[in-house]
């Protein structure tokens, strides 16, 4: 029995960035665009009156921003989700919609591909925060702002068997986990639905992954990262 599509509102104040991701979202058969809103005023609005499972929220707009939005919203209409949508720019105003409930935080720059997964995620009852995201939060909720601008994401600050291997080959924290997806067995399309990324963007990652670790193929990938303890 086939699913109903997902319930989406999206919220921009730029007529452009909403059409965008209106011609995007809309085309994937799981996600039906219901309306579109171009401040908070306007997203609550719609929600009153669509009941969306899903809003893709902008953060600054007009009327109302995004994170007040994101308060009312989730204060009255708990069960729909709210996905941030972000620059680096703007993540100071992410925590104040972490307080206020958002399930998910996304880039702007995203792969269409890798945001319409994200949504999916999030409609089913998951957090998302990416990594780059995540690193400059903590940054600035420790007070190391001059970090917290740094996205560059050093994979040994986080690996949690405490290895710093994985930097000697200049593995970004997307190359890790994929890495990490090899060494579990996982084909590229496995892979690609566990982290939320395209199938190509998957082989990008893994040519970029052979080259850095000098190695020809997953096998050797997997046994080279296991022997020197990057994993």
């Amino acid at each position: 029995m086939k699913m109903e599509p997902i319930k989406l509102l999206l919220v921009d104040d730029q007529d452009l960035i909403r059409e965008s991701l209106y011609i995007v979202l809309d085309m994937d058969p799981d996600i039906q665009v219901i309306g579109m809103a171009e401040n908070g005023k306007k997203a609550v609005e719609c929600c009153e009156a669509q009941q969306p499972d899903v809003v893709l929220m902008d953060i600054h707009m007009p009327v109302m921003d995004g994170v007040d939005a994101t308060k009312e919203i989730k204060s009255r209409w708990p069960d729909t989700k709210v996905i941030i949508l972000t620059t680096f720019q703007e993540v100071d105003f992410v925590v104040g919609a972490i307080s206020a409930g958002a399930e998910g935080y996304l880039l702007k720059a995203i792969h269409p591909k890798d945001l319409a997964a994200g949504v999916k995620w999030v409609h089913q009852g998951n957090t998302l925060i990416p990594q780059d995201i995540a690193k400059i939060l903590v940054n600035e909720l420790r007070g190391n702002p001059d970090d917290a601008k740094d996205t560059s994401f050093s994979v040994s600050k986080v690996n949690r068997s405490g290895s710093s291997a994985s930097s000697h080959y200049g593995l970004s924290e997307r190359e890790f986990q994929v890495l990490h997806g090899i060494a579990d067995g996982l084909n590229n399309k496995e892979i690609a639905e566990k982290l939320f990324l395209s199938e190509g963007t998957v082989k990008n990652y893994i040519s970029n992954i052979y080259s850095k670790m000098d190695v020809r193929d997953r096998i050797q990938a997997a046994k080279k990262a296991q022997n020197e303890g990057i994993l």
